[in-house]
């Protein structure tokens, strides 16, 4: 059994047929279904069920999927371990960050990290903080950018902690208050973020608390989007104090979202009990040097 047959078997999983799988490897149709007949012939069994375009996983198919992503995270660790006795003077290291707070927190890292390591090339990626922590589990990343709390599954590192704004409209009647709470904003629809972005949990477990679901105005992944709509009066939007405060514009007002649970608390986040890099805990300590043990701001 090959680890590249293994790798595209879990790639048709992930992106739920054939052909997006064969896009997302750079390959083609033809050789993603063989290499998963293959593997399908190998093991005697078949793993997934085609229905149309889709397929899904057979009863086999889910232990084979939930196995290989076991050896695909141990076949990273091994290829990082084997890299560390070559030190930093070369290596990689595979950097996950979400898009929010990314270029405002971890843009500075990178020269200081590039000045430092210049032998240590880093892979970033970039997706919501829930797809991150997927990515995580199934070894594609080492590290990556979350929010506090995460699952028991992780260990954290605090980077950043701030209290949220809402982003108002200046004709909404709190745009010149100084704080409020979630439930004063019931009434008004809200802009969030799209799907994978960790942020609108910690907004829609607020509102539950207050005995309301939001009325979602619309959703995107794009902060200057987002500050634009508020703007022009579609509804209110929330953002991490120092980016709100980057982003506004003229059309709207801040005030500070005064309630329990919504502090924005960023991290670098990895696998519990994984190996980490010489590379990973190169970034990690700089993190630290950065920002402090814990993260307050």
């Amino acid at each position: 059994m090959e680890l590249r047959t293994l790798r595209v078997f879990v790639e048709v999983v992930r992106q739920g047929g054939f052909s997006p799988a064969a896009k997302a490897l750079f390959s083609t149709q033809p050789t993603v279904s063989k290499a998963v007949k293959q593997l399908e012939d190998e093991l005697g069994v078949p793993l997934l069920d085609r229905i149309g375009h889709r397929s899904q996983l057979t009863a086999a198919g889910e232990i084979v999927y939930r196995r290989a992503l076991t050896l695909l995270a141990e076949r990273e660790g091994l290829v990082a371990e084997l890299d560390d006795l070559r030190g930093l003077r070369r290596g990689s290291l595979r950097l996950g960050l979400p898009p929010l707070g990314a270029s405002t927190l971890f843009a500075p890292l990178f020269a200081i990290f590039r000045a430092r390591y210049p032998g240590i090339e880093i892979r970033l990626t970039e997706h919501g903080s829930k797809r991150l922590e997927e990515m995580l589990l199934e070894g594609e990343v080492e590290l990556a950018g979350s929010l506090i709390p995460v699952r028991d599954v992780f260990e954290a590192q605090p980077v950043r902690r701030e209290p949220l704004m809402a982003v108002l409209p200046k004709a909404h009647p709190l745009a010149g208050a100084e704080s409020t709470g979630i439930a004063a904003l019931a009434s008004s629809p809200f802009i969030l973020f799209e799907g994978g972005f960790a942020l609108n949990q910690v907004l829609e477990d607020a509102c539950a608390r207050n005995g309301f679901a939001p009325q979602v105005a619309a959703r995107s992944g794009q902060i200057d989007f987002i500050v634009e709509l508020a703007g022009a009066g579609l509804g209110i939007a929330f953002l991490p104090r120092t980016i709100a405060e980057q982003r506004a514009t003229p059309s709207v007002a801040l005030t500070r979202l005064d309630e329990p649970g919504t502090q924005w608390q960023m991290a670098i986040v990895w696998r519990q009990g994984s190996y980490l890099s010489h590379a990973a805990r190169a970034w990690l300590e700089l993190t630290r040097e950065v920002y402090g043990a814990e993260g307050s701001g």
